[in-house]
């Protein structure tokens, strides 16, 4: 079968492997559609330090149950749709017990720790069924709309710790598939008022507000982004602000645009060779600021997410912009790092 395989940072093949043999305590599946993401092109050029090994890449997966392993019990049969977490949380630890699987300190990843979904066959380990992580796609839900529900969860994890209000003036930091999925959760699930998109780059931000339609749209290529919120809010300045981009220049825009007792997201992770910030602390005392830090998401945040595509609250297909046999996954990469489209899945 083929699938994406990363060798060594730089190093990322289309190869020809053998299929995956199903285990007494895991699922098989057929992949159907897994999604890029901003991580999988950063992966490519400089690894990661949980990879430690030749592995298949890709986190964002629905597929097709073929086989279903002797121990598994029923909940699953062949034919079953559904969908995988990326982010496995052990399920034991400290923070598990305490219900934030999100930051489970032993946590491991499909396409990390385990080959993911730029295949055409992949297991679904016992370590995922362990903690309820194969979720089944609800009816009238597409395989591409439900790759799109591993994003969305990690937006929702995001907000949810915001203490957003109904009315509040919002700013997402970059145009990209994670930044509209922000836009669509804080209109779908919290009423946001005002809400602001803003990114350097003007193409990727006029397809993306194009999309999901945001009250303001801002090039801070070209203006003060911070002179401008606060222009736009009498000097007040912004509810909440949410970095979905790693940029460390954008952090220190958010403290400085945020309104009193206003809520930050440093959403984005910043590079690991530049993770450090200059921050003017005062501000963060004097304002009463809350600033939030956000890792991935908990298995209950996929199925909000698949709940949340399914009734329409929150829709994700019209995000997907671009489709890809497997054989161009590596090219798939390429769209993503250029900004060229919003959302670019693979369908193997």
């Amino acid at each position: 079968m083929l699938a994406l395989r990363y060798h060594a940072p730089g190093d990322v093949r289309i190869e020809d492997v053998p299929e995956p043999v199903c285990g007494d305590g895991e699922v098989k599946l057929r992949v159907r559609n897994c999604s890029t993401c901003g991580t999988d092109v950063k992966i490519r050029a400089n690894g990661h330090v949980n990879i430690t090994r030749v592995t298949t890449m890709g986190h964002e997966i629905a597929g097709e149950v073929v086989e279903v392993g002797a121990s598994v019990g029923g909940k699953f049969s062949v034919g079953d749709r559904v969908q995988v977490i990326a982010a496995i949380p052990c399920g034991d630890c400290h923070e598990c017990r305490k219900g934030w699987m999100e930051v489970c300190q032993n946590q491991l990843s499909m396409g990390y720790q385990f080959d993911g979904g730029f295949a055409e066959y992949m297991i679904v380990p016992e370590e995922v069924l362990r903690v309820d992580g194969l979720n089944q796609i609800p009816d009238g839900v597409g395989f591409a709309e439900a790759s799109a529900a591993e994003p969305l969860a990690c937006a929702i994890n995001a907000q949810e710790q915001l203490g957003i209000e109904k009315g509040d003036f919002v700013v997402v930091f970059g145009a990209g598939p994670i930044g509209c999925m922000h836009i669509r959760v804080v209109r779908g699930l919290y009423e946001a008022g005002t809400v602001v998109l803003v990114d350097i780059n003007a193409e990727r931000l006029e397809m993306s507000a194009n999309a999901v339609h945001p009250d303001i749209v801002i090039d801070s290529s070209k203006v003060d982004v911070v002179e401008e919120i606060l222009r736009l809010t009498e000097g007040r300045g912004a509810d909440v602000v949410i970095t979905a981009t790693p940029a460390n220049v954008v952090q220190e825009q958010a403290v400085a645009m945020t309104a009193r007792n206003g809520r930050i997201s440093f959403f984005g992770g910043l590079p690991k060779t530049n993770p450090t910030i200059t921050l003017d602390s005062n501000l963060v005392h004097y304002r009463q600021l809350h600033i939030h830090g956000a890792n991935g998401s908990a298995p209950e945040h996929h199925r909000r997410a698949l709940e949340y595509i399914a009734t329409g609250k929150i829709p994700v297909s019209d995000l997907i912009t671009q489709r890809l046999p497997l054989s161009r996954a590596a090219e798939a990469l390429d769209i993503v790092a250029a900004g060229e489209a919003i959302k670019v899945t693979i369908e193997p």
